[in-house]
C-alpha cells in the first residue's frame, strides 16, 4: 500500500480530467494536495470539496501556468499552508491541433507555453525548497505524442517531447538532494475530451492499442502515485508509459 501520509503535493491543472484524478489519488493515499486551476472555479471548488472529504487539506489557486508569477503563487501559497512541499506534479496541458502548414504561430506557442514552460516555471519555484529539505519527487505528464510524434500535433509533441528533456535534465541536477524527476506517458485515455471523438476515430484507436481498450485517468493517477512515493526512491529521470502497449520503446 503506498504510503503519503504526511507528504504535502502540488499538482498544476488538478481540477478536471488526469489532474483531478491525480489530486484525489494523492489525497486518497494520505498526502494535502494544492493545485492550481485556470478558469473553472466551480470545478475546481469541487475537487477541492473531495479531498477534504477524504480528511486531507486542501488548497485550490486559481493562475496560468503560463506565467511564472502565477506558478510562484500557487508554490508560495502550498507553502504557507503547508510548510513543505514533497511532490509536484506538472500536469497542467492544452492542445491545439493542426498540420503543420495551417498551424497558427499563436496556436504552437500557447501549447509550448502552457504544456512546456508551465512546467519548467513551477519545477524551478520548488527547486530551492526540495533542496533545503534535500527531497523530493516531481512527476511531470507527458504523452505518447511526445514519445512517437503524432500528426495533426507537432506543437503538443515538440513540448511533451521537451518536457521528456526537461525531466531527465531536472533528474541529474537534483539527484544529489535525493529529489527524483520522473515523466508518465498516458496514451489514450477516457476524458471529457476523448469522450466526443467520433465512434469511427474511437475504434481505429482502440484498434491502435495492444490491449484493446483506452486507459482510464485512474490508471494514469496510480502510477503518479507510485513515483510519488517512498516505493520509488531509486527510480529517477525515467518515462513511464501508461498506454496499453501502444508504444514500445
Amino acid at each position: 500500500m503506498i504510503d503519503l501520509s504526511g507528504k504535502h503535493a502540488v499538482v498544476t491543472g488538478g481540477s478536471r480530467g488526469i489532474g483531478r484524478a491525480i489530486v484525489l489519488r494523492l489525497a486518497t493515499q494520505g498526502a494535502d494536495v494544492a493545485f492550481s486551476y485556470r478558469g473553472n472555479q466551480a470545478a475546481a471548488q469541487e475537487t477541492a470539496a473531495a479531498v477534504e472529504a477524504l480528511g486531507r487539506r486542501a488548497l485550490a489557486v486559481q493562475g496560468d501556468v503560463t506565467d511564472p508569477a502565477a506558478a510562484e503563487a500557487v508554490v508560495a501559497a502550498a507553502l504557507a499552508a503547508f510548510g513543505s512541499i514533497d511532490i509536484l506534479v506538472n500536469n497542467a496541458g492544452i492542445t491545439r491541433d493542426d498540420l503543420i502548414m495551417r498551424m497558427s504561430i499563436d496556436a504552437w506557442r500557447e501549447v509550448l507555453e502552457t504544456n512546456l514552460f508551465g512546467a519548467f516555471y513551477t519545477t524551478k519555484a520548488v527547486t530551492r525548497p526540495m533542496l533545503r529539505a534535500r527531497s523530493g519527487r516531481i512527476v511531470n505528464i507527458t504523452s505518447v505524442s511526445g514519445q512517437a510524434g503524432q500528426t495533426g500535433q507537432a506543437n503538443y509533441s515538440a513540448a511533451k517531447a521537451g518536457l521528456i528533456g526537461l525531466t531527465k535534465a531536472t533528474a541529474r541536477e537534483l539527484a544529489s538532494r535525493g529529489i527524483t524527476a520522473n515523466a508518465v506517458a498516458p496514451g489514450f485515455v477516457l476524458t471529457e475530451l476523448t469522450a466526443g471523438l467520433p465512434e469511427a476515430l474511437t475504434a481505429e484507436l482502440v484498434a491502435r492499442t495492444p490491449l484493446g481498450r483506452f486507459g482510464t485517468v485512474e490508471e494514469v493517477a496510480a502510477a503518479v502515485a507510485f513515483l510519488a512515493s517512498d516505493e520509488a526512491a531509486f527510480i529517477t529521470g525515467q518515462v513511464l508509459a501508461i498506454d496499453g502497449g501502444l508504444v514500445m520503446m
